[in-house]
């Protein structure tokens, strides 16, 4: 059974919400068009792929959770529920990047 994730979800965008980096940190990052990423704050640089930087411009923008997927899934040919997973991973591993230095 395919979950549809939309914005008028506040569920699952409230309960998410706190594990997103939040947008004036991630403002602070610098990012390459070849997914270089250099924190100005700690000195570290790591690297993400595309879709990568896809995901970290749409967080440095301030979406939430459910308008994340929904662009993604506009780019993508994947089911809601792969991208949100996908996408919390990610989230996740970067988060450890991000919070590293707080």
């Amino acid at each position: 059974m395919e979950r549809k994730i939309d914005s008028t979800n506040q569920f699952v965008s409230q309960a998410r919400k706190s594990t997103l980096p939040s947008a004036d940190r991630l403002q602070q990052l610098a990012i390459s068009e070849s997914g270089f990423i250099f924190d100005p704050v700690s000195g570290h640089s790591f690297s993400v792929n595309e879709t990568g930087i896809i995901i970290v411009r749409l967080l440095q923008q301030g979406k939430d959770l459910p308008a994340a997927i929904a662009e993604l899934q506009n780019s993508y040919s994947e089911q809601a529920a792969t991208i949100e997973r996908d996408l919390m991973e990610f989230i996740s591993l970067l988060r450890e990047q991000v919070d590293s230095t707080l």
